[in-house]
């Protein structure tokens, strides 16, 4: 076989890999917006765990995309001094709940059985307000990753200082790490689907 008629061959393996690639994440987006009729709403009222878990009822939300400090968390201002940056991230999504009409949209759940959703009130989704906030990260490799520029940009919330990713935090107190539910590509992708519905 030639070289170039090897090229040839492999190059056609490949187009035929990617048009493999790009029919599945097809199927995967028609298979998701197929299925809105199973997807989860809630309207509140809903109880605010921290600064990315709700609770309605017996159910466990957790805010799909981003990840916020912990209860127990504190982080260092522009002058190092500490300040409870885990107590104001769920203060801030207290507020945002408290807004109009809250409600909150999920289909697929976490390893721990929580519902991810994205929430929007007052036509805003909170998920990105957190971030934008600076009182979340965001997690996914693309959603919230432009609210998260402008918060670091403006130096608000946790951005005014310094502070340990709460992932790292978690794992440095022994608790237990939802994170890596929210992360990645696939992840990503719901996160870009679930805000279709808006």
């Amino acid at each position: 076989m030639t070289h170039a008629r090897r090229h040839r061959r492999i190059s056609r393996l490949k187009d035929l890999l990617l048009t493999v690639c790009f029919l599945f994440l097809l199927v995967l987006i028609a298979a998701r917006l197929s299925g809105r009729s199973e997807e989860t709403v809630f309207s509140g009222p809903f109880y605010v765990i921290d600064g990315d878990t709700l609770a309605v009822g017996p159910q466990r939300l957790r805010l799909s995309g981003i990840d916020a400090p912990e209860i127990k968390q504190t982080c260092l201002d522009e002058r190092k001094q500490p300040w409870p940056c885990g107590e104001a991230a769920r203060s801030a999504l207290s507020r945002l709940m408290a807004g109009q009409a809250p409600e909150c949209r999920g289909d697929a759940r976490d390893r721990y059985r929580r519902l991810l959703v994205s929430c929007v009130s007052d036509g805003q989704t909170v998920n990105g307000r957190m971030v934008a906030s600076g009182l979340a990260l965001a997690t996914g490799a693309i959603s919230f990753r432009r609210e998260q520029s402008s918060a670091e940009t403006a130096h608000r919330g946790l951005w005014r200082g310094t502070f340990e990713h709460p992932r790292v935090f978690r794992d440095r107190a022994g608790l237990i790490d939802p994170a890596p539910e929210g992360e990645g590509f696939w992840q990503s992708i719901r996160d870009l689907l679930s805000l279709a519905w808006l």
